[in-house]
C-alpha cells in the first residue's frame, strides 16, 4: 500500500494559523513573500517570526517569486525558513549557487502545469532540486499567476510527471476535501499543497482542514 501523501498548508497568515495547522498534524507550512498576484502575501519580518515559532519536524516553505540566486539567498537568510519554494522558473545556473550558499536548505521548484511542455520542464528542474510542486498558475499572463489560483489543472499531465521524475512531487491547485481522494488516485503524489481549499473569507478554517485531512486518510482505504 502506498503511504499517504504529506500535507502542506500554504498561505499561512500568522502564528495562530500556523499553530492550528501544526496541531492537526500537517507536515509543512507555506509562507508567501512578495508576489505579482495571489493570496496570503506577508512581509519578511512576519515570515521570520512565524518560521521561528514552528516546531522541529515541520517544514517551513518560503515561497519566493525572485529569480536571481543571490536575491533568493539573501531572502532565505532574512526569513529563516528551512525550504525555498521557487514559484517562478529560475535560470539553471542559479541552482548550484543556491546549493552552495544554502547547505541544509531544501529546494523546491514549482511547475505550472498547462501543456506537455511542462513535463520537459519538470524533468529538467528535477536534476537540481529536492522536490517539484505542480500547480495551476500561468506565468505567461501580463500579471503573472504563480499560485493560489484555486484552479485544478490536468491531472493526467501531473501523473506523467510524478510517475517519471526521480524527485518527490507535491500536487497543488484547487484541492479540497471533495476532490482530494480523486487527486491522490489520479496522480499518486508524494505530497499535497493547498491554500484556498481550507479557507473561509481568507482565514484558515479548522473545520475545512479537518475534513480535508480526514479525506486524505480515507483515501488510503481506496483500492
Amino acid at each position: 500500500m502506498q503511504p499517504l501523501p504529506r500535507v502542506k498548508v500554504c498561505c499561512i497568515r500568522d502564528r495562530d494559523e500556523a499553530r492550528i495547522a501544526v496541531r492537526h498534524g500537517v507536515s509543512a507550512l507555506g509562507l508567501v513573500s512578495a508576489m505579482p498576484s495571489g493570496p496570503g502575501v506577508l512581509d519578511e519580518d512576519a515570515i521570520a517570526a512565524i518560521a521561528a515559532d514552528v516546531p522541529p519536524g515541520v517544514a517551513t516553505f518560503l515561497l519566493t517569486a525572485l529569480r536571481d540566486a543571490e536575491a533568493i539567498i539573501d531572502q532565505q537568510r532574512r526569513c529563516g525558513c528551512n525550504t525555498v519554494q521557487m514559484v517562478d522558473a529560475v535560470p539553471v545556473a542559479a541552482y548550484p549557487i543556491l546549493r552552495r550558499a544554502l547547505p541544509g536548505i531544501a529546494l523546491v521548484q514549482v511547475i505550472h502545469v498547462r501543456t506537455e511542455e511542462e513535463i520537459v520542464q519538470a524533468h529538467a528542474a528535477a536534476a537540481y532540486v529536492d522536490a517539484l510542486l505542480l500547480d495551476s498558475g500561468d506565468p505567461s499572463l501580463p500579471v503573472r499567476e504563480l499560485g493560489g489560483t484555486g484552479r485544478v489543472h490536468d491531472w493526467s499531465l501531473s501523473r506523467r510527471i510524478a510517475g517519471t521524475c526521480a524527485r518527490p512531487v507535491f500536487l497543488a491547485g484547487g484541492l479540497h476535501a471533495g476532490n482530494v481522494s480523486s487527486a491522490i488516485a489520479a496522480v499518486r503524489p508524494f505530497g499535497l499543497d493547498l491554500c484556498t481549499g481550507v479557507r473561509t473569507d481568507g482565514r484558515l478554517d479548522e473545520y475545512k482542514l479537518t475534513a480535508f485531512l480526514a479525506a486524505v486518510r480515507t483515501s488510503g482505504n481506496d483500492p
